[in-house]
C-alpha cells in the first residue's frame, strides 16, 4: 500500500475512494450510507446475486445451523421455523435475523467463522442431527468439522450466490490506479472480483491497482483466499463483521 489515500476520488472530491461488494440490496444501501457517513467516496460494484433454490431445512434436527442473514429470512419466508432445535447462528447479524424471524438463538460462537462454530459446538454434538442451511458455496470446514464430532451432519442448500454480469466496474478503476481501499466481504467476492477483471481485460493491471490501496478482508477465511490469489491484505477487524471491516479500512486510509 502506497501513501496515496484521495488519489482515486472522484473530480471535485478529495475523499478516498472506496469499493464495497455487498448485493444489490439493504446490505448495499446500508454499506453505502455507512462509508458516506466515514468521509470516504463509496463504489458500489456488487459481486453477489442471490439464487433462492426453494429449499427449506429439515425439521427434525436437533441443532440448526444458519450462517446468513440471507438464509434466515428465506427460511422465514418459506414458512419454516426451528421447533425444538438448538439454533445456531454464525455472527450477529445472523443472529438478530433470527430474532427479527421471532426465533430465540441458543449459540452465537465468539469467533464468527466455520472453524469457530465446530469449536463451541464439537463437545455437544456427538450422535446429535445438525442441520446446516446455507449457501452453495459453504465451507467444508463447517460439515466436516461437524461430522468429525460425531454429529449426523444433513446440509440444505437454501440459495446460490452468482456474480452479476455488470459487475466489475471497481477492477477498471483499480487498473487506472483510481481506487483508494477495497473491502472484501467473503472468499467469493475476492474470486469474483479477480473474474470480472479477467472479463475486461485487466486483472494484471487491476492487481497492481490493489497493491497500491487498502485492502481489507473481513475475517481470516477472506484473507487466506485473498493472499492465496496474490492479493495483499492489510487489515482484518478483530470480528468479522463488515461494519468493523469499514471502520478499520478508513482508520488505515
Amino acid at each position: 500500500m502506497s501513501e496515496r489515500a484521495g488519489a482515486g476520488a472522484p473530480t471535485g472530491s478529495d475523499r478516498p475512494t472506496v469499493a464495497v461488494f455487498r448485493p444489490a440490496d439493504d446490505r448495499l444501501r446500508d454499506a453505502v450510507a455507512l462509508l458516506e457517513s466515514l468521509g470516504v467516496e463509496p463504489v458500489p460494484d456488487p459481486m453477489l446475486a442471490v439464487e433462492p433454490t426453494g429449499e427449506t431445512p429439515r425439521g427434525d434436527a436437533d441443532y440448526v445451523v444458519l450462517t446468513s442473514k440471507t438464509g434466515v429470512e428465506l427460511a422465514a419466508d418459506s414458512g419454516w421455523t426451528p421447533g425444538g432445535a438448538a439454533l445456531c447462528a454464525i455472527g450477529d447479524a445472523t443472529a438478530a435475523a433470527c430474532r427479527d424471524a421471532g426465533w430465540g438463538v441458543d449459540l452465537v460462537p465468539e469467533e464468527y467463522t466455520s472453524s469457530g462454530l465446530v469449536a463451541a459446538l464439537a463437545d455437544r454434538v456427538d450422535g446429535a442431527r445438525v442441520e446446516v442451511a446455507r449457501s452453495d458455496h459453504g465451507s467444508a470446514v463447517l460439515t466436516d468439522g461437524l461430522d468429525a464430532a460425531g454429529a449426523y451432519v444433513h446440509e440444505s442448500v437454501l440459495y446460490e450466490l452468482v456474480r452479476p454480469e455488470d459487475s466489475g466496474d471497481s477492477a477498471a478503476l483499480a487498473a487506472d490506479g483510481g481506487l483508494d481501499a477495497a473491502l472484501f466481504s467473503s472468499s467469493l467476492t475476492v474470486a469474483n472480483w479477480l473474474e470480472a477483471a479477467e472479463e475486461r481485460g485487466c486483472r494484471a493491471d487491476a492487481l497492481a491497482g490493489l497493491e497500491d490501496a487498502v485492502v481489507g478482508a473481513i475475517g481470516p477465511p477472506t484473507r487466506d483466499t485473498a493472499e492465496e490469489y496474490g492479493v495483499g491484505v492489510d487489515v482484518v477487524p478483530g470480528d468479522a463483521d463488515f461494519e468493523r471491516l469499514a471502520r478499520a479500512v478508513r482508520d488505515e486510509l
